[in-house]
């Protein structure tokens, strides 16, 4: 298995990671990450405002929650969280990203994408 840490030479794709967004996740929390999505009406838990990630976490983006809530490592998500498990529809060369800590994080190329992009649209 070939690992990498995500650098300028492995750069993260934020325009592929809105496109993922906007393919997978948008339905429900909105193409402007809101929560607002088509599908939010019809669900008994809200989806969250994910622009909002980095203000309710002391002004820190929480990538390693975010990374396992995407795939499906969150506990939460695996007992039966309103979150479906999206880990499969993102498979692709594995990557590591260092969290704030500086522990490093394995996931796959099209997920540090996708983070990125969450990254770029908080507020």
């Amino acid at each position: 298995m070939a690992c990498f840490l995500v650098s300028p030479l492995n750069a993260q794709d934020a325009d592929n990671g809105r496109d993922l967004f906007y393919q997978h996740c948008a339905m429900c929390h909105g193409r402007d990450a809101t929560g607002n999505g088509p599908m939010a009406p019809a669900l008994i838990l809200q989806p969250p405002d994910l622009t909002q990630l980095q203000n309710s976490n002391g002004g820190f983006f929480p990538i390693a929650r975010v990374i396992r809530k995407i795939d499906g490592r969150d506990p939460l998500v695996s007992h039966g969280s309103p979150m479906p498990i999206y880990g499969q529809f993102f498979e692709g060369r594995d990557v590591a990203v260092k969290t704030k800590s500086g522990q490093p994080i394995m996931t796959s190329q099209p997920i540090v994408d996708l983070v990125e992009w969450l990254k770029s649209v908080q507020q």
